[in-house]
């Protein structure tokens, strides 16, 4: 059975689906931000999604991440993943990558198709910059992930640009590495508003960094912001009709800049 976008199709028409089976995804992080994007672009009917993941369902990640369930504790994330969404959508095309994104391998997987956008879920500050990086010199669209961890309040998250974040410390630093490099800083982001919460130390695992505090309701949410910005341009929402002429209220936001 075929995935029914029938609802879908109410709201955007037929030929934005079509856009979408012929879009092709690529989602690196399938952590307590990513999981969730990955959901949701299938569930809006994408019709190749490639999922970048090296690590394994861990206990820890229970309280955040789509795939974690008792049940899959130590299955790697990718087959979790695959599985989950192949079970949504069966003709899905699913490009599982379980491995850990390097300045060696990016280059290749960026190029393996042509992807309409890439969404940078890592939590490795190393992993993340270097994918960040290539995806500018390849000028390829991505949308990254800043910010969710060490917050509390979903509703401070936003859709912007990396040179228009305040209080994420990871903006930050990612902002600073990339003008290092002489790169643009206008990358499309979701990032927090929210100073983070100045969490107990925790001793770090042995070949682990120090873990931060997590909240499923901030990650899912950024999660869902990342997917639509990616989606938007293939909705194309400013072109469908609205009922009513009722004015937007004082405190609503500007709508999300159109990026790609």
């Amino acid at each position: 059975m075929s995935l029914d976008l029938s609802r879908l199709e109410l709201l955007s028409g037929p030929e934005a689906l079509e856009r979408l089976r012929k879009s092709a995804f690529l989602v690196c992080g399938l952590g307590g931000v990513g999981s969730w994007a990955a959901e949701a672009l299938c569930r809006c009917g994408v019709g190749t999604l490639g999922l970048v993941d090296f690590d394994c369902i861990q206990p820890s990640n229970l309280n955040r991440q789509l795939p974690a369930l008792h049940s899959t504790l130590g299955t790697p994330k990718c087959q979790a993943m695959a599985r989950r969404l192949l079970d949504i959508n069966p003709d899905l095309t699913l490009l599982p990558y379980p491995l850990r994104l390097t300045p060696e391998n990016l280059p290749a997987l960026l190029q393996e198709r042509p992807w309409t956008g890439i969404l940078d879920a890592i939590d490795e500050r190393t992993a993340k910059i270097a994918l960040l990086e290539e995806c500018a010199r390849q000028g390829l669209p991505v949308v990254t992930s800043l910010g969710a961890a060490n917050s509390t309040r979903p509703e401070d998250l936003e859709v912007t640009t990396l040179d228009k974040t305040s209080g994420s410390p990871l903006a930050k630093l990612v902002r600073k590495a990339l003008r290092k490099r002489g790169l643009p800083t206008g990358l499309p982001c979701v990032a927090s508003r929210e100073l983070p919460i100045l969490c107990q130390a925790t001793p770090e695992a042995e070949g682990q960094r120090r873990p931060m505090g997590s909240l499923v309701t901030v990650t899912a949410t950024a999660g869902f912001l990342c997917a639509d910005a990616l989606l938007r341009p293939l909705l194309k929402w400013e072109e469908r009709p609205r009922r009513g002429t009722t004015p937007p209220h004082p405190r609503a936001k500007e709508p999300p800049p159109a990026f790609f």
